[in-house]
């Protein structure tokens, strides 16, 4: 991988055959209601339909989600099924870096020649996490009830602690300044409202009408609701809730979904609404860091990446991150002397939200469509997951003649 040569020489995203929904807010829209493995699936059919993918191209579906939905054992093949295709697949999991491992673990299978058009699907529903009984013969206690994600962000069980104390461990472990944090923080959400004026996000997001069982409507997903229009002196009236943490400054839970497609260099060429743009992977690497250091991680991640490939910032166009607090872009600006302002253009997870598995497939969808309108370059996309793990990776957007 040196030199940013590609570790899946032959496997492309062909361009254009992506897209998300928006991202409601926790409980904020009619996806609280819904079965969202089939939601996933028929939404996932519509993008494609608008995007004129036929649904009979695919062969194999990759699945990434964290909350357990009803139907869940039956992964892949069910939601395909929604999706009007019955196909061989399976699911995907790792916490926050789902959504980035799901397409990683679809390009493999088109590298190793098992499958010529994967489709990559990635939801997830804060809003209905359901209530597991798990036994436990070891303890007193016959059983253990574990409800929701709320519980997990609440807290490690390998290192006790909470995911917030994580972000204000890494802060106090950096010496970031409350201020720079403030005023970062303002800064992406000046980029996402950027972002919805210009029409950019308009390209890569799709509003979906929600039915209920009779075929009623129950309502139309065509926002991001629980986005809010921040500003400065707000931000700093806030009360810190670890250092350099408050609630302006980590994002949200939300629902939502978003596909894109891998497949081989030939069949690029035919599923692309531009043949003339060559999405390639160039390389990947994840890190763990030390316990309760989560936000650093990322940052390690990428510092891994770029030694491992012989690339330098200098060499990316794009670059694309999950950041459920600001601390973590603070942390990656300090660690590798890059001025936050440059990186998340048109809006990110801290300000649009989290619903986890979908998280930073929408993100590197974002970026890929960035790095078209400058005329192709590399685009770093990276974030951090559940057990102070980091993962980062690189793909290459080039102009003309597919290589």
């Amino acid at each position: 991988m040196k030199n940013g040569n590609s570790m899946f020489p032959d496997v492309r995203i062909p361009y254009g055959t992506w897209g998300s929904s928006y991202f409601p807010a926790w409980q904020t829209s009619a996806l609280a209601e819904v079965n969202l493995g089939q939601f996933a699936g028929e939404a996932a059919a519509q993008i494609l339909g608008k995007r004129h993918v036929p649904v009979g191209e695919l062969d194999y579906m990759v699945i990434g989600s964290t909350v357990p939905w009803h139907w869940k054992f039956w992964t892949a093949p069910l939601v395909s099924s929604c999706m009007g295709r019955r196909l061989p697949g399976f699911h995907v999991e790792q916490a926050c870096a789902t959504g980035l491992q799901a397409v990683l673990v679809g390009a493999a299978q088109i590298q190793t020649g098992s499958h010529r058009a994967a489709a990559v699907l990635t939801f997830d529903r804060t809003s209905d996490s359901p209530v597991g009984v798990f036994p436990e013969r070891r303890a007193y206690e016959r059983t253990h009830s574990i409800s929701d994600v709320w519980d997990n962000f609440g807290f490690d069980p390998a290192a006790g602690s909470s995911m917030i104390t994580t972000a204000g461990t890494a802060a106090r472990k950096y010496k970031l300044d409350r201020r720079e944090v403030d005023e970062l923080t303002a800064h992406r959400y000046e980029q996402y409202f950027a972002g919805r004026k210009s029409g950019f996000l308009d390209r890569v997001l799709f509003p979906f009408e929600v039915l209920n069982l009779q075929g009623r409507p129950m309502g139309t997903i065509d926002d991001d609701f629980g986005v809010r229009r921040v500003t400065l002196d707000g931000l700093k009236a806030m009360r810190e809730l670890d250092t350099c943490v408050t609630s302006g400054t980590q994002t949200h839970a939300s629902d939502g979904m978003a596909i894109l497609l891998t497949t081989t260099r030939e069949k690029a060429r035919e599923l692309s609404t531009r043949p003339e743009v060559d999405i390639q992977f160039v390389a990947r690497s994840e890190i763990r860091t030390r316990p309760s250091l989560m936000p650093e991680a990322p940052t390690l991640a990428v510092q891994d990446l770029l030694q491992r490939t012989g690339l330098t910032l200098k060499d990316i166009a794009v670059i694309k991150n999950h950041n459920p607090f600001a601390v973590n872009d603070a942390i990656f600006s300090r660690v590798l002397d890059y001025d936050w302002h440059n990186m998340n253009n048109n809006g990110c997870s801290l300000v649009w939200g989290h619903p986890q598995g979908p998280t930073l497939t929408r993100s590197l969808i974002e970026g890929l469509e960035e790095a078209v309108d400058l005329g192709g370059g590399n685009v770093l996309v990276f974030g951090c997951a559940a057990g102070d793990v980091g993962i980062a990776a690189v793909f290459r957007v080039s102009e003309g003649a597919a290589s």
